[in-house]
């Protein structure tokens, strides 16, 4: 596979998954604490990583749980739910992502304690964050299943999803999968990327549980890493208003969920056939999941997508429009 290590990838799942009992004890301790609410925050691709998991946790709860735009809410006027008895959580790769560290600090001077994930406790954030998992593998489905152990022991602790230690048993054996999955579809990522990464604008539809992943895969890597025009819509918003710019010759790529979002993905591909001759679809049901139950595959499924397309799609455009994935203009470059 171009540009894919398989010992360190193998090695960082080791080591990310090491961190369960870590993750467990922090639940259990924030549960003891007390909360009335969960506040989640993120930004750009944290808060597509996130995104899935909030949308599996209120699957299985009614209790409240928000999941933020960091910068939205610092400047957000009404924050009534926002107070002393609220668990936030949050996460940032680097530690230093400024919307991040400044709703922290927002939340710190309302007397807020905070938890989450930064690559050390020696980022910025690390050292903000009253509980902190030190996450220092960078691969999205290593923050996939660390934040979902997290949310999910703290609905275990309610008495709401009383399969975790099953599903979290279970992600012991999610790398081996996720490397066999990204082999799999090695040859037709490199096609993809053949035939699209050089189109003047393609739109990018999902739903439900792979809608973050949908996001981010258009936002922080076609368009910050890539310069590559897109456009990613919701299956459920795509016939509002995205659907009068497909044509023959221009690409759409859907991304098929297994939950119960799925018919609307399947009523976007109704249509598509219709139209474009450029309909690329990805269905994570097409890859098999070994010694992971079934009942479990929707919430791997954002982890399916992201080895797919993200890791490989991904490692493939780059090739095609020989622009590096490290190289940035303005992102980080300066302040603004």
């Amino acid at each position: 596979m171009r540009n894919f290590d398989v010992e360190k990838y193998l090695a960082d799942g080791k080591t990310a998954y090491g961190k369960r009992a870590e993750i467990e004890a922090l639940a259990d301790k924030l549960t003891e604490r007390g909360f009335q609410n969960i506040i989640v925050i993120g930004i750009g691709g944290t808060w597509a990583e996130w995104s899935p998991v909030i949308h599996v946790m209120r699957h299985y709860t009614d209790f409240p749980i928000y999941l933020e735009n960091a910068a939205e809410l610092c400047v957000k006027k009404d924050k009534r739910y926002l107070t002393k008895d609220s668990l936030v959580i949050t996460a940032s790769a680097s530690g230093d992502t400024k919307e991040i560290l400044e709703a922290v600090q927002m939340c710190k001077e309302m007397g807020i304690e905070g938890a989450g994930f930064s690559k050390s406790a020696e980022t910025q954030l690390g050292k903000q964050l009253d509980y902190l998992i030190a996450n220092p593998c960078g691969d999205c489905e290593d923050s996939y299943m660390m934040f979902y152990m997290l949310g999910l022991r703290l609905l275990y602790n309610r008495g709401e999803f009383p399969d975790y230690v099953k599903f979290a048993d279970q992600m012991a054996n999610l790398h081996t999968n996720l490397l066999r999955i990204r082999e799999e579809f090695e040859p037709r990522a490199a096609e993809i990327a053949r035939s699209y990464a050089k189109e003047p604008y393609s739109i990018f539809v999902g739903s439900g549980t792979l809608w973050g992943e949908t996001y981010l895969f258009t936002m922080c890597i076609l368009e910050e890493m890539q310069w590559v025009r897109t456009k990613a819509v919701s299956s459920a918003d795509f016939f509002h208003g995205t659907l009068e710019l497909v044509e023959k010759d221009v690409p759409v790529f859907l991304f098929k969920g297994e939950d119960e979002y799925r018919a609307l993905d399947e009523r976007v591909e109704r249509f598509c056939k219709t139209v474009t001759d450029k309909l690329v679809v990805i269905d994570t049901k097409d890859f098999k999941l070994s010694g992971i139950d079934d009942d479990f595959r929707v919430i791997c499924s954002p982890m399916i997508l992201t080895a797919l397309i993200t890791e490989r799609l991904a490692a493939h455009y780059e090739l095609n429009t020989g622009h590096s994935l490290k190289f940035r203009r303005y992102y980080r470059q300066f302040e603004y």
